[in-house]
């Protein structure tokens, strides 16, 4: 296996598991966990309805978005095709690069220091899957 090859296959993991724990935060936030402080701008202890149906649908994108890494890294088949894999990656390597600018302002304290940090790694992690 070569270098990079093996950098792609372990940057994917480590973009799964943050995922998954991202995943398991929007989850708890859906189920009524008074997390809300860190999460859509901070304005709520506990969700409204929306929101809680606006973190569900953040858990599903997450899979998505797992499911592309892997794909990139050759652990799962392609999007579609190889070229709407790549696409697919750069796009979200983007996403997460507006992530970390949107959490970094957020009015939300604890968002700004846990997903900010949070954000910046996975931009990173996609940006060596986009680069490979």
């Amino acid at each position: 296996m070569s270098f990079l090859m093996a950098l792609d296959q372990l940057s994917a993991l480590l973009a799964c598991a943050i995922l998954t724990g991202l995943a398991i935060f929007q989850a708890a936030l859906v189920a009524g966990a008074p997390l809300g402080r860190m999460a859509w701008g901070g304005g709520h202890t506990v969700l409204p309805n929306k929101l809680r149906v606006a973190s569900a649908v953040s858990i599903a994108l997450y899979a998505l978005f797992a499911y592309t890494a892997l794909a990139k890294a050759q652990l799962a088949p392609p999007l579609i095709n190889d070229t709407v894999t790549s696409v697919s990656t750069w796009v979200l390597t983007a996403y997460f690069a507006l992530g970390i600018v949107m959490n970094g302002i957020s009015r939300s304290k604890p968002e700004r220091l846990i997903m900010t940090p949070t954000v910046l790694v996975l931009t990173a992690l996609y940006l060596i899957l986009s680069l490979n």
